[in-house]
């Protein structure tokens, strides 16, 4: 006999549970698509952005990283039931339906599309629609090869471009592409962490990752890349003239990466996953250099 779950009411518990889909519970997604952004809205307007544009792309990357979760519970309907971690999301455990999560999807995505017609320019509108789709189709990218993580990579990096052409209504500078490369590595790096934390029910599965991919060497392909982004990061400092404070909180950064090598040391899920979160301090103190390298400068003048 078929148990059906009882779905409860169009109220705040139903609002409640269009939360958890979109995961308002667990920001951490939110912070490792702001942080990025925001370096490069930063870099764009020399330290400052417009107000009007800083908070479009703010409520962008909220909508957008809202809308790819529930997208991903959507495609994964028939795998999060089997997976430890994901088997309670409301699409998994059947409290909210595959096309409700579709629609909470459209309406957010809807939602930024809209502001970015209103605020935006026309070039950086057209980044914003392929942003989109990088979005919609990553979820769908572990059926098909072992790199979802680096289309995750190149979705998440893409407002790096959209911040410079927001700013400059020009066509990227070189920089952007070279802030854009650092956001793609990192992106991958630390999703390959988070791919850790579910390795062994993947590979029963089917489904596929970098953490697979890499295999025994994980660790050393996380690290080299992790080394990448620094080294990236301290071209985009040369190549804009940061001042001493950047490197410093670069280097103070660079740290976060060294714990992390240190929590994966033995592989064990519950510390491949804490070292994933940790990737949001990386963000942030690379964020507060580059601010902290505007603001003293822009004293000085």
């Amino acid at each position: 006999m078929i148990q059906h779950v009882k779905r409860p009411p169009l109220d705040t518990d139903r609002l409640a549970l269009y939360a958890k889909l979109i995961r308002l519970d667990k920001p951490i997604g939110i912070l490792l698509l702001l942080w990025p952004t925001l370096w490069a809205l930063f870099i764009a307007s020399n330290g400052i952005p417009d107000i009007t544009i800083l908070i479009i792309f703010i409520l962008g990357v909220i909508l957008m990283r809202s809308a790819g979760c529930a997208i991903n519970d959507y495609a994964d309907r028939e795998i999060d039931p089997f997976v430890a971690r994901t088997q309670l999301r409301p699409v998994a455990s059947g409290l909210i339906q595959p096309k409700e999560a579709l629609m909470v999807a459209g309406v957010l995505a809807l939602i930024a599309f809209i502001l970015a017609l209103i605020f935006l320019n026309q070039l950086t509108i057209y980044f914003a629609i392929g942003a989109a789709l990088l979005a919609a189709t990553y979820p769908f990218m572990k059926r098909f090869h072992f790199l979802p993580q680096v289309h995750l990579g190149i979705a998440f990096a893409v407002s790096i471009p959209m911040a410079f052409t927001a700013i400059t209504n020009d066509y990227p500078m070189p920089i952007a592409w070279l802030l854009f490369t650092a956001a793609v590595i990192w992106t991958t790096a630390y999703d390959t962490l988070y791919a850790m934390v579910d390795r062994e029910e993947d590979i029963k599965i089917g489904v596929k990752s970098t953490a697979i991919l890499f295999g025994p060497m994980d660790k050393a392909a996380i690290g080299m890349m992790q080394l990448l982004v620094v080294l990236c990061l301290v071209l985009v400092g040369i190549n804009t003239n940061m001042s001493w404070v950047y490197y410093v909180g670069l280097a103070l950064a660079s740290l976060f990466f060294v714990y992390q090598q240190i929590l994966i040391k033995h592989r064990l899920p519950d510390r491949c996953f804490y070292a994933f979160l940790n990737n949001n301090y990386f963000g942030m103190v690379v964020f507060i250099g580059i601010f902290a390298h505007y603001w003293l400068t822009t004293g000085a003048q």
